[in-house]
């Protein structure tokens, strides 16, 4: 889709895909802001260029536009700016993203997905025409938006985005009931897919998983891939009654990669006060019929600044977000292992359409096939 006001041609649809690709490089790092990237380009006689680069900065500050403009300088007059988001217009310390690019003289403006945020909404595009600039709307938009899904559904819904991930076996199992205390993980997927999780958890403001999964399996739920362990994401358990051991994987772990455990207000403080000395955090939930609200807990998390969360843990788990509706995306992995006896069946079978979504990408890794499937709007 392009808006009117200027049309897109193959170079912008090139460059807009390369922009999107470089936004990427910050996800899961940007606090409460999207990862946005901005290419500064100069076509002329002597063919297209980018001058300038930026991603938002790790924290969220500065802005991928500053970022790209500090780096093209001069260069940057007269080019195109190609933005994965519409430039913010609300005053801060420092001035508009839109009004950057203006005083920069920037001569035209290639965007891709919108920004739902009252305070940009249109402003941003606005305060570019009122000053001159040509500006082109919605190049890619659906694949920009794709990898900042969190910050549009934190935006729009007022909660993180919720991807959903399950390896499932050959006969359609995710684990293995009876096994003793941080025994119960199987390998049903390869290397290669494990490492793509990791990649995903890389990606991700926070990862979660039941009591269940922590105490049959003993995770560390931390990204494992040479260079990005620095990019674990914030460790959620769901634990009502506080059952977390002090020697668990988590726990020993909690000062290096954080750890939040959610408790109701009936948990033994003494308890809470072993956790703590180890530097677990705690999330106070509201409990209905005996179990966690979920909906007011993904309040929380985004109240918290999490925009996407990875549940990873257990059927249970897994059954109560499918079933409160709260799953954005589904991540699974199929290997070609079989459990058998004692196996714990997937809530979903993947070789079935699902209701209400629709399958966004299919790959191979290995033996095993990865599907991914995303809400219908």
């Amino acid at each position: 889709m392009v808006a009117a006001g200027g049309l897109a041609n193959e170079a912008d649809r090139r460059f807009m895909d390369a922009a999107i690709r470089l936004s990427r490089r910050h996800l899961g790092l940007t606090d409460t802001n999207p990862s946005v990237a901005t290419l500064i380009v100069r076509h002329d006689d002597a063919g297209s260029r980018i001058v300038g680069r930026g991603v938002t900065a790790i924290g969220g500050r500065p802005h991928a536009e500053a970022e790209a403009l500090a780096e093209a300088g001069e260069a940057a007059r007269g080019a195109t700016a190609y933005v994965t988001l519409e430039p913010c217009a609300h005053h801060g310390r420092t001035p508009p993203c839109a009004n950057a690019l203006v005083s920069a003289g920037i001569a035209r403006v290639v965007g891709a997905a919108a920004d739902p945020d009252p305070r940009v909404s249109g402003k941003g595009y606005a305060i570019l025409r009122d000053a001159g600039v040509e500006v082109v709307e919605g190049v890619l938009a659906d694949r920009a938006a794709d990898l900042m899904r969190g910050y549009l559904t934190r935006s729009e819904k007022k909660r993180p985005e919720v991807t959903l991930k399950l390896a499932v076996s050959a006969d359609g199992m995710i684990g293995r009931t009876g096994a003793a205390p941080g025994q119960g993980q199987i390998a049903i997927t390869g290397e290669t897919a494990r490492r793509q999780v990791h990649l995903m958890r890389a990606e991700s403001d926070a990862i979660l998983v039941g009591i269940g999964t922590a105490l049959a399996d003993d995770p560390s739920l931390t990204c494992r891939l040479p260079g990005l362990d620095r990019r674990s994401p914030t460790r959620i358990v769901l634990d009502r009654d506080m059952r977390l051991p002090a020697s668990s994987a988590l726990v020993r772990s909690a000062r290096d990669v954080p750890v939040l455990v959610t408790i109701a207000g009936d948990c033994p403080s003494q308890r809470r006060a072993e956790l703590a000395g180890a530097g677990v955090s705690f999330l106070a939930v509201d409990v209905h019929e005996g179990h966690i609200a979920l909906p007011e807990l993904l309040d929380d998390l985004a109240a918290r600044g999490i925009a996407t969360l990875m549940v990873e843990g257990g059927a249970y788990t897994a059954r109560a977000f499918l079933g409160e509706g709260l799953v954005d995306r589904l991540a699974l992995f199929s290997g070609p292992v079989e459990i058998g006896a004692g196996g714990i069946a997937t809530p979903i079978d993947p070789a079935h359409t699902l209701p209400g979504f629709s399958l966004l990408r299919e790959a191979r890794f290995g033996a095993d096939l990865y599907r991914e499937y995303v809400r219908n709007a």
